[in-house]
């Protein structure tokens, strides 16, 4: 009798193990997936959004071009270099080289750029133009010289039109604190 005592009370034990265990499983399917997606010429940007991802305990993917940005052709006072043609042509889509893999299992995503001529770079566009954003929360952030984000949600959000968008946020001079108190006023 001891025995079969024993066997059901295991077999209870199991069976509510395997409950919570499944329980636990379904409630992390549930959490929202969120991605910090950026692009840095510089690696001022490519900070911001390390300290973001690691505050929004995010994933974290780098935008990067197929050609890299050399100091040239970052030269805004040269009208002639990369990244003046570029801005100068909003239909521009330069190349990157590589895609988010499986952007389905995000619901939320900052995107993060430097200001580029009072605009995000159209890096940025092409980016949010290889993905369908429907029913996603876009949130841009973005680090500057001394500009702040202009028009920049006037050319991004035909890139994504069905997705929801937030204003973009300033990274200049925020610190760890500033970030974790931004995030919660998001919720």
């Amino acid at each position: 009798m001891k025995s079969l005592f024993t066997f059901v009370a295991v077999c209870l034990a199991f069976n509510a193990l395997s409950y919570s265990h499944e329980q636990n499983k379904n409630d992390m399917s549930d959490k929202s997936k969120t991605l910090v997606a950026y692009f840095s010429a510089t690696g001022t940007t490519m900070e911001a959004a390390t300290r973001l991802a690691r505050a929004a305990d995010a994933d974290l993917f780098e935008i990067v071009p197929e050609t890299r940005y050399t100091p040239a052709d970052l030269n805004w006072h040269d009208k002639n270099s990369r990244s003046s043609v570029e801005m100068a042509d909003k239909s521009s889509r330069p190349a990157i080289a590589s895609k988010v893999e499986n952007m389905a299992q995000y619901d939320t995503v900052f995107v993060g750029f430097p200001i580029w001529w009072y605009v995000a770079p159209t890096i940025i566009n092409t980016f949010l133009e290889q993905y369908d954003f429907t029913g996603k929360t876009i949130i841009p952030f973005f680090t500057s010289g001394g500009s702040g984000a202009g028009e920049t949600l006037k050319y991004l959000k035909p890139s994504a039109p069905d997705a929801k968008w937030v204003d973009p946020k300033n990274f200049n001079a925020m610190g760890d604190e500033d970030i974790r108190s931004w995030l919660e006023s998001l919720k």
